[in-house]
């Protein structure tokens, strides 16, 4: 055949002694003259390297170094090898300075996981980036053998970088649309009446296959939203206190808040550089609405919270504030109140000092309040905070805390484990398509010039501080239970359902991802137990063991000598290890990823950006402010074009594809031949169709406020099941968008 084509599975069928033999091969297969050797597809059993029946060890290894490579040349569209690299190909310094972007990984300033080897030619200016090009290499299979709409989601966002954002441009180039909103309705409207598009822009966008379902265009000249879930209720209840509080449980960045354990809060920049970061907010500033609590008896009580957004940003905040933009670092001190909701107390907005870095930061400590101007002001901090939070959810929570962790272990398990090892097929369902999305991001969502840069504050740094905030990153913190205690948000507890106690009952997002991790990690425990009789066993296993090494020593290499990671000489180590992979691609992705459009598809509940600092009294601004807040406002916030965009990509990152496979589900049922994972995996979906049972009630349960809030927008990001589309749920099994 001159054409490739796509196996799905092959069956032999009345094979004496065996009845039907199941190859699941899910494979592109090319024309023989490509390659060195033959492919090789095994069937559906599975055996641990010491247990291979003897013809099949040589196929057994011979796939596996095929699927290596020799780490040499650039890479063909047909080839299947998975190799690393680090990410120094999301700049392009040939066209010019402004253009080059620092090399991530591989470094101490910049660590960073890695990505897939690509093997193109280096740039011209600098032989430490690699050139770019329109189509990124994959190893074959992880590019979309299915076809499906979800071909239509990532089709759709090229779309928006490469058509949409260029015709949008020209839109405002011509100014045929003012380019700032005039009021809240005006963005109310984009969800209603649309907003009016020269004829022949809109006749080029209509035709784009995704792009058609996600702007209605309704044959007129205008281009229309859908009305994000947190506007179908109230127009107005995103501006409440109660609600800011409450999406930092049951938002799009659940996992940031921590609980204050200290006062006042302090940073951990190095004072040798950026002198004294102390937060400048006082007792004074909180005790009268601690319902007569002092600080020191709120702290005890485990009462006082902090969302912080300071040290990430502080050191970039000069550069950042000498472009258009213009922004604080912030810190959110918020109170647990007797009904079991969070309030706002104060909002600290920091500048670097004007005398220098060394001289610390230039603070102002800003307070609730419900009329006037003042009301206006706070307003205005809150929208401080969402942006600097919109910033770090997108770049921390969402792609570096999923995306691009999980690519290393993506390509250590198809480099060292054959697909007849038992931990393959346990992981394997989790890593479907998203090299193929992070390949799609580096191309035009988080390079040089991309769909992140040009709608989001931290612009031209965005990734690169995200290099820094992987300083921190912990593999074993990954796990829900330990990341929550880390934060100070629970507590060890034995005698409590998980092992733990909350410290805020109603955590919609901790309650609910709980069950979903325990589910997880009982059926990991049952399945790698059926297979590893011993540690020993385990220890023995030499495919495990090479997997594990490299992941450890180049996968993730800038934090290979960090004394956290597992050794993997226990069971219970791969236990765990199997259930933080399978929960950062399914549940952790799930609930940052599928609620950006229900949320922040109103601009003004999730700003992505800040262009003007605090008005000061008797300046032009503040007198804007007493006039018209609206207005005001909006012109703080991200403006109408890169709205638009940022509504175009969040779109599609919360759909879900018409065949998506979720949790509990596999896309094969003779995904293994073995009965006892079948029946142990049976148990596992049962499992989790009662938890969404659950789930569902609990939202039912009026005394529970901050399950729906007052945008009465119930939680339900962490329900396994979902349909086709825009739904506010649903946990696929992989990061496929």
């Amino acid at each position: 055949m001159q054409t490739e084509f796509f196996l799905v599975s092959l069956t032999l069928e009345d094979i004496p002694n065996h009845g039907s033999i199941h190859f699941v091969c899910n494979s592109w297969i090319y024309n023989a003259k490509l390659f060195k050797s033959d492919r090789i597809f095994f069937a559906n059993q599975t055996y641990l390297p010491s247990e291979t029946p003897a013809p099949l060890v040589k196929y057994r290894e011979e796939e596996l170094h095929n699927l290596r490579g020799d780490g040499t040349g650039e890479r063909k569209e047909w080839e299947r090898i998975y190799d690393y690299d680090v990410y120094n190909d999301l700049g392009d310094p040939d066209k010019g300075e402004n253009h080059a972007r620092p090399v991530l990984g591989g470094n101490d300033t910049f660590p960073y996981p890695r990505r897939g080897r690509t093997g193109r030619k280096p740039t011209r200016k600098d032989p430490n980036s690699e050139s770019r090009s329109n189509d990124v290499y994959l190893p074959r299979d992880e590019a979309f053998g299915h076809l499906k709409s979800s071909d239509f989601l990532t089709y759709g966002l090229k779309s928006v970088s490469q058509n949409v954002l260029p015709l949008l441009q020209s839109a405002f180039d011509l100014n045929f649309t003012p380019r700032e909103f005039d009021s809240f309705d005006e963005v109310h409207g984009l969800y209603s009446g649309g907003i009016k598009l020269p004829t022949d822009i809109i006749s080029k966008i209509s035709p784009l296959p995704v792009l058609k379902e996600i702007f209605r265009t309704d044959g007129e000249q205008a281009l229309k939203f859908p009305p994000p879930k947190v506007i179908q209720v109230s127009k107005s209840a995103w501006m409440t206190d109660e609600e800011f509080a409450r999406e930092m449980l049951a938002g799009v960045n659940p996992n940031l808040i921590r609980c204050l354990k200290d006062f006042p809060p302090r940073s951990k920049l190095d004072s040798q550089v950026y002198g004294d970061h102390t937060s400048q907010i006082t007792k004074e500033h909180l005790e009268p609405n601690l319902e007569g609590l002092t600080v020191d008896e709120a702290i005890q009580n485990k009462r006082l919270f902090l969302l912080d957004h300071h040290d990430p940003i502080m050191p970039y905040l000069r550069r950042i504030n000498a472009t258009s933009t213009k922004a604080y670092a912030t810190r959110t001190i918020l109170f647990l109140k007797n009904d079991g909701t969070l309030r706002p107390l104060a909002i600290e907005l920091s500048l670097p000092h004007p005398q220098g870095d060394q001289s610390g930061a230039f603070s102002q400590v800003f307070l609730p309040a419900d009329e006037g101007v003042e009301s206006s002001i706070w307003l205005l901090a809150k929208a401080y905070v969402v942006v600097n939070d919109s910033c770090y959810h997108q770049l921390v929570s969402h792609w570096l805390n999923t995306h691009a962790v999980v690519e290393p272990f993506i390509i250590a398990t198809n480099r060292h484990l054959s697909v007849v090892h038992p931990i393959y097929k346990l992981l394997h369902p989790h890593y479907r398509d998203t090299m193929n999305i992070n390949g799609l991001a580096r191309l035009s969502l988080v390079n040089d010039g991309g769909v992140i840069e040009q709608t989001f504050l931290w612009g031209r740094y965005s990734v690169e501080m995200s290099a820094v905030v992987y300083k921190d990153w912990v593999f074993t913190d990954q796990a829900l239970p330990a990341d929550l205690i880390k934060r100070g948000m629970a507590i060890e507890d034995p005698s409590c359902p998980h092992g733990i106690r909350l410290v805020i009952e109603d955590y919609p997002y901790a309650v609910d991802g709980l069950e979903i991790w325990d589910a997880i990690k009982t059926w990991v425990h049952e399945y790698v137990f059926l297979y590893y009789k011993s540690d020993d066993t385990l220890r023995e296993d030499p495919e495990l063991q090479a997997c594990w090494k490299e992941l450890v020593e180049v996968g993730h290499g800038d934090k290979k000598n960090e004394p956290w990671w597992p050794k993997m000489q226990t069971r219970e180590e791969l236990v765990e290890s199997c259930a933080i992979i399978i929960w950062t691609a399914s549940a952790l992705h799930a609930a940052v990823n599928f609620g950006q459009y229900p949320y922040g598809g109103l601009i003004l509940n999730r700003p992505t950006l800040s262009r003007r600092f605090m008005p000061e009294k008797g300046s032009a601004e503040y007198e804007e402010l007493r006039k018209n807040p609206q207005k005001a406002y909006l012109k703080t916030i991200t403006p109408k074009f890169q709205t638009l965009i940022d509504l175009s990509v969040i779109e599609i990152l919360s759909r879900h594809a018409s065949d998506e496979v979720y949790l509990g589900e596999r896309d094969n049922p003779n995904w293994t031949s073995d009965t006892r994972a079948l029946e142990a995996f049976k148990r596992f979906g049962n499992k989790l169709a009662q938890i969404e049972n659950k789930l569902s009630e609990r939202n039912n349960d009026e005394k529970l406020r901050n399950r729906c809030g007052p945008v009465q927008m119930p939680y339900t990001l962490l329900l396994p099941s979902s349909k086709e589309g825009l739904t506010f749920r649903g946990i696929p099994n992989s990061i496929s968008i």
